[in-house]
This record gives C-alpha cells, structure tokens and sequence, in this order.
C-alpha cells in the first residue's frame, strides 16, 4: 500500500478516536452536573363543599338529644321507624312534588348514572315514604300506617344559618286516615315536641282545599294578579301561568306588598273541606293548642290537599331575615293514588334538625349531658393490654359503659383520662396482677384503692355502680 494512503487511513483513525473522546468527555460531563431537584407540590387541602357541614364531636350531644327525644315521642304515639333510600329515581319527585315548583325546578341534585338512570338525591322525604308504602303493598296492612324517619335531605339552594344543601330532617308520615284528628294527632306532637326541648312556638295554619274547589279559587287569584303583573318579579310571572297559588308563597319583597288583598282560599272551600278544616280546628282548641289562622299559607309541594301548617320559632329578638321556620307539613290526600296505589288519605310533617339546634343555642337552652362513662380500665404493659379486652367486654356485656386507652402507657395519663371522663372508678391492671390474677379498683373521688380478685371484677363493680 502506498504510505500516501497509509497516511490518510491513519488520519482518519485518529479522527475517529478523537470523535469519541470528545462524546466521552461530553457525557462525563453531564453525569458528573449536580441533578436539580423537583419541586414537589404540596399536598392539596380539601373542604366540605358549599352548603355542606361536618357534624363534629362538639356538636354531638345537640344531635342526639334532639333525636332521641324526638323518637321517644314517635314511639310514644305510635309511630315505627321507616328508613328510605337517599338515591331515588328523579322522576319520582317530578310527580310527587310537581315539576312547576321551585324544589324540582331549581334545587335538586339529579344526574344520569353509570346505568344510564336519571336518579336524583332526595330532596324530600314524604314521596319516598309513599313510594314504599306502595311498593311494599301497605295498604293492606291495618290503617293507618304511621313512620317516623330521620336522615339527610338536599337541595341546591343559597346556603345559609339553618339551611344548608344538605341538611336533616325528623318527620312523621300517617297514611290511611281521613279524619281531621289525624291532621291535629300530627300538629300536638309538634307542639309538644318543641315545647319540651324549651322552644316557643307559633303555629300557622291553612286549607288550601281539594283539586275541585281549588281550581276556582285559582282562577279568582290570577284574575287578581293578572292586573299586577308588572309589578310581580320573573318567577311570579311565570307562576301566574304555571303554578298560580305559589303567588302566595313569593319571599320578593315587591311581591309581598299584594299578598294583602288577594282572595283568600277559605272562602272558595267545599263543604267537605271546610267541614274538615273546622275539626281540625276544633280538636287543636280542644287539645289547648294556640294558632294563627294564616287564609295565605301555601306550602311549596303540589301534593298537598286541605289542611297546611307551618311551624315558627318565636323570634322573640325581632331580628329580621333570618330562616325562623323549624318546619311544616299537610294533608297529601292524592298523592299515594298518584304514585301508583290506590285512593288513600295521608297527613304528614318534618322539621330541620339544623334549625331546632340553632335556636336552642340561640335561646341559651342547656342540653343534658350525654351518659357518663361508668368506669376507666387502665393497663399497664403488654400482657395487661391483652388481658383487657376480655375484661372489656365482659362489662359491658353487664351494662357498664367502660372506657380506656390502649395508646397510653403512663398510669399517670391514664390516670388524667378518667378524671377528664368523670368517672367513679378507675380498674388498673398491671404486670404484677396480670401474674397474680388480680386489680386494682381505685375510687377516683377520694384516691382510695383496693385490690379484687381479677375474676371477680363484674360482681364487685355491680356493688359499687347502680347502673341507669
């Protein structure tokens, strides 16, 4: 080979080897550059959503009080518990409710599910009642049918003090009577009720008649509003056309001004329900009940027939604009007809629970404080601890309410506990009576202690606590 080309071959060798030095160097280079640090995003916070509320464990003895109490008055006049779903198909409320009214039109939660159903939280309770007095063929069980509930209703509404997007309930439902002592049965319990929670009440009350002679009078109304109509605000306007006695109903202050001498529905009612009307009447005179008679009281459900009522706070501040209503109620006498069963008379009511606590704070009313546990079990080191839960629940299998701390390993914080709880006696088990088959009950008002046999602790604890 001649050196000329020998020459070049070894130029470009070298060419290549320095090629793949400087590609070396270059990734020296980058491995040995200090690697940046990702900024890590701190953790986003969550909160409840708009118009929703935790219930916390400060707020629990306002809960329960209320509700025990309302169910010991339930049961007292003879009403059973009935628990509904809190899904259910929107088209049930579209006819219970009433497509025209401001719950269906504007504040329920309806969407379409995986399934493809349109479905809906429930924004009420009394069509779902009825639904399940049908679907499970009630009516042929001995009439009337009368349920209590409690639970969660939601509405998309402007939130505000006593009412939130989701808020509760207690109501009474009494299906399969007709009489006018059950629409009174129904407003006594109420009365009574709020009463012995130490709330003062006013109670509004109305007929707002049957199909038949309510359409005349809403043909007086709309004669009447017909000639105001420029000074009605957008939805009372289309009220006029869709849903004339929700005219009554209207909170715009514009409105309110010609609520005053608009036709009055009493004067339009049929004999028969005017004669239902003054029973009510005379049973709730009869019973000591005090009432407004309210000719404008309308209650924003389509299915209510004949008797309304509504129940206020007795603001007593005179602090204008705040939500005093703790509920209301009527008579729906078409509305299990109208969801699929046949002719039957129902009354019902509900009251906020979110409102009846918030006007027993406001009033200052004190609420008994929930049970106090009976007795605090201290444990100290591990063959305590596991001995304990036998002993736990061997207690209260007996009735006593016990209480302890697994987490503490200090007598002395353990100790802090039961003084915190208000308990009378502390039982503490130790390594040394875990070996000796015994505990130690002290007497946590006085410091005195005495040491039992471990087997034994039920009977001696039954000589020392009576229980409730």
């Amino acid at each position: 080979m001649p050196k000329k080309t020998k020459l070049k071959m070894k130029n470009k060798k070298s060419a290549d080897q320095k090629a793949k030095n400087e590609k070396a160097v270059k990734v020296l280079n980058k491995v040995e550059q200090p690697i940046k640090e990702k900024k890590i995003k701190a953790p986003r916070s969550f909160q409840t959503l708009k118009g929703m509320k935790d219930i916390l464990a400060s707020e629990n003895k306002y809960w329960e009080y209320v509700k025990t109490k309302a169910k010991n008055f339930a049961l007292n006049y003879g009403y059973e518990a009935i628990e509904t779903p809190i899904l259910e198909e929107t088209a049930l409320f579209n006819r219970a409710v009433g497509n025209e009214t401001d719950i269906v039109s504007k504040e329920m939660f309806s969407f379409v599910d995986q399934g493809e159903e349109n479905v809906c939280l429930r924004p009420e309770a009394t069509a779902s009642v009825v639904r399940s007095y049908v679907q499970h063929g009630m009516l042929n069980l001995p009439q009337p049918v009368k349920f209590f509930y409690f639970g969660p209703m939601f509405r998309y509404d402007r939130p505000q003090a006593g009412r939130l997007r989701m808020f509760h309930q207690i109501g009474l439902e009494a299906i399969g009577e007709e009489s006018p002592i059950m629409d009174a049965e129904i407003i006594f319990f109420v009365y009574n009720f709020l009463k012995d929670l130490g709330l003062k009440t006013v109670i509004e009350i109305n007929s707002i008649g049957c199909p038949k002679c309510r359409e005349a009078y809403k043909t007086k109304l709309v004669n009447y509003y017909r000639d105001r109509k420029s000074g009605l605000c957008e939805d009372c306007q289309k009220r006029l056309v869709k849903n004339p006695l929700r005219l009554l109903d209207c909170k715009e202050e514009g409105c309110q001004t010609y609520k005053e001498d608009a036709p009055q529905i009493v004067d339009w009612l049929c004999d028969e329900c005017k004669n239902h009307f003054v029973g009510v009447l005379e049973y709730l005179d009869e019973s000591g009940v005090t009432y407004n008679l309210n000719p404008r009281l309308v209650r924003g459900l389509d299915y209510y027939t004949k008797t309304v009522f509504e129940f206020f706070s007795d603001n007593a501040d005179g602090v204008e604009g705040r939500q005093d209503a703790l509920g209301g109620g009527g008579r729906y006498d078409g509305l299990v007809e109208y969801l699929g069963g046949r002719p039957t008379p129902a009354c019902g009511m509900a009251l906020g629970l979110e409102r009846i606590i918030l006007k027993l704070k406001e009033n200052n009313i004190e609420i008994p404080a929930l049970r106090k546990p009976d007795i605090f079990l201290a444990q100290l080191g591990e063959q305590a601890r596991k001995k304990s839960f036998i002993l736990i629940e061997e207690l209260r299998k007996s009735g006593f309410y016990v209480v302890h701390s697994c987490s503490k390993k200090g007598l002395k914080k353990q100790l802090e506990m039961a003084n915190k709880d208000g308990v009378k006696y502390t039982l503490i088990l130790g390594q040394k009576e875990v070996i000796d088959g015994t505990i130690i009950v002290r007497e946590m008002e006085g410091g005195a202690q005495e040491i039992v046999d471990f087997n034994k602790t039920v009977q001696e604890m039954r000589k020392k606590i009576i229980l409730q």
